[in-house]
């Protein structure tokens, strides 16, 4: 029996929901990001878009591009309300979906339509969707993942496209490659070079040579162009917080240790959010002193994933609770208040090269382990521990 993968995506949605706030902005070029001239573009309207606006283009750019576009900081409160909607209204809906991101969803239909009509039942949805939110969403159902992610694309705007087995090679074939969901700017010009253009092209090379070029990455884009993904829809299940915490082999009141010990857990917990397309809105700080008498503290804080911004908090919430000079045996951190969101949601303010730079440094954790890069604090330290003039400077800092 084949599958039927239903794949729903709310067009511009930071836009989208910008203009249900104020309706204003209807029908105007909008752009959703960083107010400053180092800002990032998170998300713009399609009447920005036809001036060349796109995601991540430095507002500057975005200025020059589209001078006459509305800017807008970005409120990420009402985008997790707007997205716990439509999440409520799909899981009130059918029984297995997977949350994607913080405005796209999986949904599995597959044998429903002996019951209801898989595309009846999709379409409905949708109605339903833009009837209780206002906000526009466009759906793309098909056998797997990857057909109903392009025919979403096609679908756009606030449109419908089903694409049935017997359809696959007709419907992707004439497709640019950068349809496929995971060919990046470097893969794409790669293929072209070798005079790939559509999808079509790319699913006549034999595998075999594509491993070749590109290794394993190279089979996953070949099955893609040929209609073939078996990847499973994963049941959604929303993590509420996430800790860590630090047990020392010896109690300690030195600060300039409890300071790196924060800094790194946080660092640990703030990459880990960020792979899990992960924002936190509460940080919390526990410390238990030798006595083992524990206290905690928390602060309520703007959605984000960002080191700087957590450690800042983390490290004023722990000189508050820190406050009877003895020795500590533990330390911890943790994240609630969880949303799902892009990182580049909680950059609003960031520019562009800091943005780049956290990327960078998280490629690198990915590829050599979550301790690979940190702070200087974090390495530094260790191998200097009785250098009273230097930890001075990092207490004032």
């Amino acid at each position: 029996m084949d599958r039927a993968i239903l794949h729903l995506d709310l067009d511009t949605f930071f836009v989208s929901v910008e203009r249900l706030i104020d309706s204003r902005l209807v029908g105007k070029p909008v752009i959703v990001g960083g107010l400053s001239d180092r800002g990032v573009v998170s998300s713009c309207s399609y009447e920005a878009r036809k001036f060349g606006v796109h995601s991540a283009m430095p507002i500057r750019m975005a200025k020059q591009l589209c001078p006459q576009a509305i800017f807008r900081r970005g409120n990420m409160d009402e985008y997790s309300k707007f997205s716990h909607m439509v999440t409520d209204i799909i899981a009130d809906s059918v029984p297995l979906y997977e949350k994607a991101s913080i405005d796209e969803h999986y949904v599995d239909l597959s044998g429903m339509e002996r019951f209801f009509g898989t595309e009846k039942l999709a379409h409905q949805m949708r109605l339903r969707i833009i009837k209780e939110t206002g906000l526009p969403i466009s759906f793309g159902l098909s056998v797997n993942k990857t057909v109903s992610k392009i025919a979403t694309g096609e679908a756009k705007p606030n449109g419908e496209k089903v694409v049935f087995v017997n359809e696959l090679n007709a419907f992707l074939g004439h497709l640019s490659i950068q349809k496929i969901p995971g060919i990046g700017l470097k893969t794409y010009r790669l293929l072209r070079t070798m005079g790939v253009e559509n999808i079509s092209h790319l699913a006549q090379i034999p595998p075999e040579m594509l491993m070749g070029i590109l290794g394993k990455n190279g089979l996953t884009l070949w099955k893609k162009a040929n209609g073939i993904d078996p990847t499973p829809v994963k049941a959604y299940t929303e993590q509420k917080s996430m800790s860590s915490e630090r047990t020392f082999e010896h109690d300690t009141s030195d600060l300039l240790y409890l300071r790196q010990t924060i800094i790194r857990l946080v660092e640990k917990l703030a990459f880990e959010m960020r792979s899990k397309n992960k924002l936190c809105s509460i940080i919390s700080v526990k410390i238990r002193y030798a006595d083992f008498n524990t206290f905690s503290s928390q602060k309520n804080i703007a959605y984000t994933s960002i080191d700087a911004v957590l450690i800042e908090y983390a490290l004023e919430l722990f000189h508050k609770l820190y406050s009877r000079r003895i020795m500590l045996r533990l330390v911890g951190i943790k994240f609630s208040g969880l949303v799902y969101g892009a990182q580049q949601l909680s950059l609003f303010d960031d520019s562009a090269k800091q943005m780049s730079l956290i990327l960078a440094m998280d490629k690198m954790r990915q590829r050599f382990g979550a301790h690979a890069v940190g702070r200087a604090i974090s390495f530094w330290y260790k191998n200097q521990p009785d250098n009273k003039d230097i930890q001075q400077n990092f207490l004032i800092d």
